[in-house]
């Protein structure tokens, strides 16, 4: 049930009904729906200046003529002012509505089957071999993880793709670097930590002895050539990886369904190199192959060195008519930082000028930088923060705060890690995209204002009030909806009914932070009841029943706008 669909089938009856149509559907009506800036200007106001292009007549003209006719048991009464029709609901009937589609949709109100049918892949994370995952793959990680429940809600199939980087020279050097200096003891010890500290030692010989350089080529064309010694340690090398990498995958709930990486695509590449041939797309310049693009406002795009060595886009395009040939997507999106803005239209250019039609499924996701408490992240200056360090530091404060407000708390342990864990990503999940994000502690911790704990909290606050009526017995009469008809209610109710259509939005513009911020308002409109109303009352039995029915469905919502961004809902705090 859909508040604002049922207003606008309602006012496409009566525009029917007073002009014999112009034109314009239901869905485009729901569209031109507007939320007023002030209760006193309605639930819901239609603009009608588009209507009056269409019926040639005056706005205000259009908005009293539908307001003669607009009745109906969900409208309370509508006003006209100027050319708007501004329309009042029954806060009664919306309480029942809502409420009542909402708990015969337990976790899930806002669900969808627009994706049956339709595949969608999604390529996030993307983590690097021998490498140790830093706070600068959270964005990436959590906003596709995010989306691919958001597709999964609405009936797509979903392809999750962790698309490795274990490809170059630097894997050559850093067998070099094990075979002189290291052991498998220690890098099974030491996880990737050991690998890193060997790449850095070869750099550091390096220095003193530049001929280390071409033994580091030496292995990694041994690699190219697939000579077992080679493939054997630099398969060893990526199964420590991700061994290491799952403790925070299984921290943050991530899973995937591929780890297809870079390597995987060098018996594919050719083939797509020939089709680039045969299209005549591919243009010698200084010794490199590339295609040309200057007609697209972008500089050339390099296919194969003067070498013949491939790049990242070479790869890319073996990727993506891999993906589409094993997955048959309708959707492929990237999740990967807007430095890589030009990288994508390059590829997504070439595969239209190969004319393949798919391309047009094909999204880059894009999204900001991460710093640290003001500080911008530098490998080079070794200003790094782990990503593992940073939520297990997340799940230790958390853990002195609940030692401090809710020292009795059974499962002290498990509610520190989805309070800590869950406060990293809602922080990070909390604007749009493409914002650059400073995480600081302060603010992602605190238990008031726009926050995972405070979001969390008011879950279990609900939590709290129903374990308490079943004890009490105080949740079996029918409700009396007419108890909803308050501000604080209303409030709470819009927020409901407008979550389904949050949710779709957040899937259209690839935006998680939509759902993020309702949810905020959800609780934060809960939470302004919770105070202002006594929730349950011994002389209203019907009254407590439809203040407790309201309690639960928030308590829903909550929960299931948590689960799409990836946050876990405690039912204690």
């Amino acid at each position: 049930m859909d508040m604002k669909k049922r207003i606008a089938e309602r006012i496409a009856q009566a525009e029917a009904c007073c002009f014999a149509g112009c034109g314009v559907t239901c869905d485009e009506l729901a569209a031109m729906l507007e939320i007023p800036p002030e209760k006193k200007l309605g639930d819901f106001a239609l603009p009608c200046f588009r209507l009056s292009k269409t019926l040639r007549k005056a706005p205000q003209m259009i908005a009293s003529v539908l307001a003669e006719k607009l009745s109906c048991e969900e409208i309370d009464h509508v006003e006209v002012v100027g050319g708007y029709l501004n329309v009042f609901l029954s806060r009664e009937c919306l309480a029942r509505s809502i409420v009542e589609a909402v708990l015969a949709n337990p976790g899930r109100w806002g669900a969808s089957d627009v994706g049956a049918g339709k595949t969608v892949c999604l390529d996030y994370s993307s983590i690097n071999i021998a490498k140790r995952f830093h706070i600068g793959h959270l964005s990436t990680t959590m906003l596709g993880h995010s989306l691919k429940r958001i597709y999964d809600f609405n009936g797509y199939r979903t392809v999750g793709i962790n698309h490795l980087g274990d490809w170059g020279t630097q894997f050559g050097k850093m067998i070099c670097a094990y075979k002189k200096w290291g052991s498998r003891e220690e890098v099974e010890r030491g996880g990737v930590q050991a690998m890193v500290d060997l790449y850095v030692r070869f750099h550091q010989e390096a220095e003193q002895n530049p001929a280390l350089e071409d033994e580091g080529r030496a292995w990694f064309k041994r690699i190219e050539d697939g000579d077992p010694e080679a493939m054997e340690i630099f398969t060893w090398f990526k199964e420590v990886t991700l061994k290491d990498t799952q403790r925070v995958y299984d921290l943050l709930g991530v899973t995937f369904d591929s780890y297809a990486g870079e390597s995987f695509y060098n018996d594919k590449m050719q083939p797509v190199v020939d089709a680039l041939r045969e299209k005549g797309l591919l243009t010698k310049s200084q010794g490199a192959e590339v295609v040309m693009l200057d007609d697209y406002g972008m500089p050339p795009a390099i296919v194969l060195r003067s070498d013949g060595a491939t790049l990242y886009i070479t790869r890319d395009l073996a990727a993506a008519f891999y993906r589409h040939e094993t997955y048959h997507f309708d959707k492929c999106l990237y999740v990967v930082a807007y430095q890589q803005n030009l990288h994508f239209k390059q590829l997504f250019k070439i595969l239209e000028l190969m004319g393949c039609d798919w391309y047009k499924g094909m999204e880059h996701v894009s999204f900001g930088m991460v710093s640290y408490e003001g500080r911008a992240l530098s490998t080079r200056e070794g200003y790094v923060v782990y990503l593992e360090d940073l939520l297990n530091k997340a799940i230790e404060k958390a853990r002195e705060i609940i030692e401090t407000k809710s020292p009795n708390l059974p499962n002290k342990d498990e509610v520190a890690r989805q309070v800590g864990v869950g406060a990293v990503v809602y922080f990070d999940l909390h604007n749009d995209r493409t914002k650059d994000i400073d995480f600081r502690w302060e603010r992602a911790l605190n238990f008031d204002g726009e926050t995972g704990p405070y979001v969390q909290y008011t879950h279990a606050r609900c939590c709290s009030v129903l374990r308490k009526a079943a004890q009490a017995g105080v949740d079996g009469a029918a409700p009396d909806y007419a108890a909803l008809s308050d501000d604080e209610a209303s409030d709470v109710l819009m927020l409901l009914s407008r979550f389904p259509e949050t949710v779709r939005k957040a899937m259209d513009q690839s935006e998680p932070s939509l759902i993020t911020r309702h949810t905020t308002q959800l609780a934060q409109a809960y939470n302004k009841y919770y105070f202002e109303h006594r929730i349950m009352d011994e002389s209203d039995p019907a009254g407590t029943a439809a203040r407790l029915a309201l309690t639960r469905a928030a308590r829903d919502v909550i929960k299931t706008g948590l689960y799409l961004i990836g946050v876990e809902a405690p039912e204690r705090m």
